[in-house]
C-alpha cells in the first residue's frame, strides 16, 4: 500500500473512532523530521508519523521528534503492520 493511501485511510478512521477529533497534517518543510499527523480530541493530543511499512527508511530528525513528543503526550510511528496495536495504545491514553 503506498504511504499517501494508508494516511488517507488512517485519518478517515481516527475521526470514526474519536468523533470531534481534529486530524491535520504537520508541515514538514516547517520543522524537518516533525510527525505527519496531529490528533487533537477533546483535552488530549497526540502525533503520528505514517510510514508505508515496518522496514521503510525514517528521515532525520523522526526519531527524535517521535521520542520527544511521546514524552509530551503521545507519538508513535504507525504502519499498517503495528496499526492495530497503535491505534489501542492512542484509545487507552485518549481514555484518561
Amino acid at each position: 500500500m503506498k504511504e499517501n493511501k494508508f494516511q488517507a485511510d488512517l485519518k478517515k478512521e481516527l475521526r470514526a473512532i474519536f468523533p470531534g477529533c481534529i486530524v491535520t497534517k504537520l508541515d514538514s518543510s516547517d520543522i524537518q523530521g516533525i510527525p505527519d499527523l496531529l490528533v487533537l480530541y477533546k483535552d488530549k493530543w497526540a502525533t503520528l508519523e505514517v510510514k508505508k511499512s515496518a522496514t521503510a527508511s525514517h528521515r532525520p530528525n523522526q526519531d527524535y521528534y517521535v521520542a520527544k513528543m511521546n514524552a509530551m503526550s503521545f507519538s508513535r510511528f504507525i504502519y499498517p503492520e503495528n496499526k492495530e496495536d497503535v491505534l489501542d495504545e492512542l484509545r487507552e491514553s485518549f481514555k484518561a
